[in-house]
């Protein structure tokens, strides 16, 4: 049931809200200087894994600018980690992981060892739901609470990291055994698809009210491509959550989608879609159902360089869902060299209403 007094839960259920409400995709991280005071106490696996860190580093932003929403400081490479792939966060590089190419390096994961490995995880959320709906609830927004949001990676942008064993700009080992190897590949989505709603149920059942799941590289598949290993994943793991917590909203972020997004909004069964910069809200509006959530989408460019040109497009995004459900985001994360006053002023403008 939804709690009324949640405004960007009430939005997430379809009910537009005015003005909207807002959260920002990396809105806890580097640009924050609280986040830096902490960042050389624990690596970045660490910080993920201990409660006191990332419970801390979830809330950082909600004190600082009582954002509607919390999302869950974690990363969508610890499931692979859990399963058992070898993953380590390099400076200046980025993710390392123990490239899965053959039938064997599959055979090493278990996705049994998810929820020992994951509990961590369980009790960040617990915490925060805790906190967040507490006696002095922190950061409370428009007169109401905060909402609590998990995440995970959707299959497709997992298992480019898992194969690649690290970050590219297309990916050519994975989308090479997407199509040399389907066999392979399939049996690889198969497992993450299952393990992916798995652990988003766990996260629903450790106090999480909505989730996401982030697609970041679905844009580099051509259509057949996208029905099968975007859509197809993306629909079993909603079903498989309303069917086991109904109810609980999920958010699909199927970036750099282009044409593909309104297909994708129709045959996934997500209740909310969040929207690249690339995408015109307006547009996209026109062409999904009415009820459908729409979430985005200001260019975290635009975010970083502040001002008048910040402060016109955001109101021109905001105005233009007007009357329809929308949450105000960026079309991607913030950036690390963002002006921390540059995200209070946006929150300012967002709600000026």
């Amino acid at each position: 049931m939804t709690d009324t007094g949640k405004p960007l839960l009430r939005v997430l259920q379809g009910e537009a809200v005015w003005p909207p409400p807002l959260w920002l995709m990396r809105q806890a991280g580097r640009y924050l200087p609280e986040f830096r005071a902490l960042r050389d106490k624990a690596d970045f696996i660490t910080r993920c894994m201990t409660p006191d860190l990332a419970t801390e580093i979830t809330l950082q932003p909600i004190r600082r600018y009582a954002m509607d929403g919390a999302i869950l400081f974690s990363d969508i490479l610890i499931l692979p980690w859990a399963m058992g792939q070898s993953l380590e966060f390099v400076q200046g590089t980025g993710p390392v992981l123990g490239a899965i190419r053959s039938e064997a390096d599959l055979a090493r994961l278990d996705p049994r060892r998810v929820p020992d490995a994951t509990a961590p995880v369980m009790e960040t959320l617990s915490r925060l739901r805790a906190t967040l709906d507490g006696p002095d609830p922190i950061g409370a927004a428009q007169g109401g609470k905060v909402a609590l949001l998990g995440f995970a990676g959707a299959p497709f942008t997992v298992a480019c990291y898992m194969v690649e064993g690290h970050g590219s700009r297309d990916f050519e080992a994975t989308r090479g055994m997407a199509y040399a190897n389907p066999m392979l590949f399939d049996r690889l989505m198969d497992m993450l698809t299952r393990a992916t709603a798995d652990m988003l149920c766990a996260q629903i059942d450790a106090g999480a009210e909505a989730v996401m799941l982030f697609d970041s590289w679905a844009g580099l598949l051509p259509p057949s491509q996208f029905r099968r290993h975007v859509i197809a994943p993306t629909r079993a793991i909603v079903q498989e959550i309303q069917a086991r917590r109904p109810g609980v909203p999920v958010i699909g972020f199927p970036r750099l989608a282009g044409i593909m997004a309104a297909e994708y909004a129709r045959d996934t069964g997500v209740k909310v879609m969040a929207l690249d910069t690339g995408t015109d809200m307006a547009a996209m509006a026109g062409q999904v159902p009415p009820d459908l959530t729409l979430q985005g989408n200001l260019d975290p460019l635009l975010l970083l360089a502040g001002g008048e040109a910040m402060a016109a497009e955001a109101r021109s995004i905001r105005d233009a869902m007007k009357g329809r459900p929308h949450v105000f985001n960026l079309g991607h994360g913030v950036v690390p060299p963002t002006p921390p006053e540059h995200v209070g002023e946006l929150v300012r403008i967002v709600r000026e209403g």
